[in-house]
């Protein structure tokens, strides 16, 4: 389960992650769907909107390259939060 501090420091990596050419946030961008921690596997899943993901032929090379930045930024953001936790983004 969850504790408020651990909730607290994801909502905080989920507002300091930045796409780098707008400028926004992952937490305004709606990037993360949702979350799930096992405790048991100490592991923290991080979900993706499938709705981000679906875009034009045209698009998919350039929003490849910025998701990839930007899913490396926030993985390692997570990692450096909760470096006892193994992240996983789906």
């Amino acid at each position: 389960m969850m504790t408020p501090e651990m909730k607290q420091k994801i909502d905080a990596v989920l507002d300091r992650v930045k796409e780098p050419v707008a400028g926004l946030s992952v937490a305004q961008l709606g990037l993360v769907e949702r979350l799930r921690y096992s405790e048991e596997k100490q592991k923290l899943f991080v979900m993706l909107n499938p709705q981000n993901r679906r875009t034009p032929k045209c698009c998919r090379i350039i929003q490849g390259l910025l998701l990839s930045d930007i899913l490396h930024a926030l993985t390692e953001e997570f990692n450096n939060e909760f470096p006892e936790l193994d992240i996983e983004i789906i």
